[in-house]
């Protein structure tokens, strides 16, 4: 079991997308560079302070890139933390280095929240020789030992959580991704069956009245061509959602009818608040889009009903514009809600209008309420 438990530590991977420098990096190493220069000067009672105050300043601004080079960030930390205990080593001076040495600590966290699993063994492994020379060299009481390693494996497990809760995270949002993927690949299978049979059932027209009725046979391969083109859209469009799908064979599928624009009506069952409006040119909207436009409406309404508070009306809106078609989902209610990105159902409707080369977001509206808004292109690709 022990062997099987280094074996899975050995074989973690790094975590994905460790940010770089931020803004607040630099603000946070320049505050404690300031400290440790005003330490280094002022400080009379430092012990070796000209070593204490150089080895503070050259260890604080490797923290800038503790989360992209966690195992070399650490080694130079601690690293330079086994410098001040050869003053101990040599001569018995205890206490040797600055207060602002105490940053350090935020290297265990980042090892263990951004390194592989075999980096964090390696460099568990140099943290422990530094803080061993800590506890041989110096005569520490026992209280204080037990809290520096209570301080020290506290870090680790900081950064062990943050990593489990992000892994956590990841896995949740890409089962909504994939469940999203799935649902659509199962509505553009049932538009795209739709077409087909059009084509067939055209083609076997025209072929009945070729020898008759050649103008006839004209209109029938002229329909055949507009439906071909759709299929051809929604194909390519089922192909990019099931090459971005990593696990769309897993959902489970459900031939059942797709509800489309003229069916947003029946969103008014769900509630008296809710009012649906249409403006604009809606004829000859692909069905994927329709379906689309459908899906977040609905998920959009079902949320209001669920979470806003005082509201007096949902209002749904469907504009068809030049090359895309917009909705507009807003109740009056108090917005007392997550923002988006933190609800699952949001990141769906996201999920879905990105899928179609559009765009959805969801938040507190400036006049009041909470809105939701999609955009997505309109035209069929040829």
């Amino acid at each position: 079991m022990v062997t099987a438990f280094f074996r899975s530590v050995l074989a973690e991977p790094r975590a994905p997308d460790p940010p770089a420098r931020v803004w607040w990096d630099w603000v946070v190493v320049g505050a404690l560079l300031v400290t440790a220069a005003g330490e280094a000067i002022f400080r009379s009672d430092v012990p070796a302070r000209p070593l204490a105050g150089v080895v503070a300043l050259l260890v604080i601004p490797v923290l800038l890139w503790r989360r992209t080079h966690p195992l070399l960030a650490t080694a130079i930390g601690f690293g330079g933390s086994m410098v001040l205990y050869v003053p101990t080593l040599l001569d018995g001076i205890a206490d040797v280095g600055l207060n602002v040495m105490a940053c350090v600590l935020l290297l265990p966290y980042a090892l263990y929240r951004w390194a592989s699993g075999r980096e964090a063994l390696i460099g568990t492994g140099i943290i422990a020789v530094p803080a061993g020379l800590a506890f041989v060299s110096t005569e520490t009481p026992v209280g204080e030992v037990l809290g520096g390693v209570t301080v020290l494996v506290a870090s680790f497990a900081l950064g062990a959580a943050m990593r489990y809760r992000a892994v956590a995270r990841q896995r949740e949002v890409q089962q909504v991704r994939s469940f999203e993927r799935g649902e659509l690949a199962r509505e553009l299978h049932d538009t795209v069956a739709h077409h087909v049979s059009a084509i067939a059932i055209q083609a076997q027209a025209g072929r009945a009245v070729a020898a008759t009725n050649p103008a006839l046979a004209v209109e029938a391969l002229a329909v055949i061509e507009a439906e071909a083109s759709r299929t051809l859209y929604e194909m390519r469009t089922m192909v990019r959602v099931l090459r971005n799908g990593d696990a769309v064979d897993a959902v489970p599928v459900d031939y059942g009818p797709q509800r489309g624009i003229s069916d947003l009506d029946e969103l008014t069952r769900m509630s008296t608040l809710v009012q649906v409006d249409r403006h604009g040119e809606l004829a000859g909207l692909p069905q994927p889009v329709e379906v689309a436009i459908y899906r977040i409406a609905q998920e959009s309404v079902t949320n209001a009903i669920r979470h806003s508070v005082n509201a007096t009306a949902v209002t749904v809106e469907v504009t068809g514009d030049v090359g895309v078609v917009r909705l507009r989902v807003h109740d009056d209610g108090d917005a007392a809600r997550p923002a988006a990105g933190v609800g699952y159902g949001l990141l769906g409707m996201e999920e879905r209008a990105k899928l179609f080369g559009g765009a959805c977001q969801a938040g507190p509206d400036p006049a009041g309420g909470w809105t939701v808004e999609a955009t997505l292109p309109w035209g069929v690709q040829r």
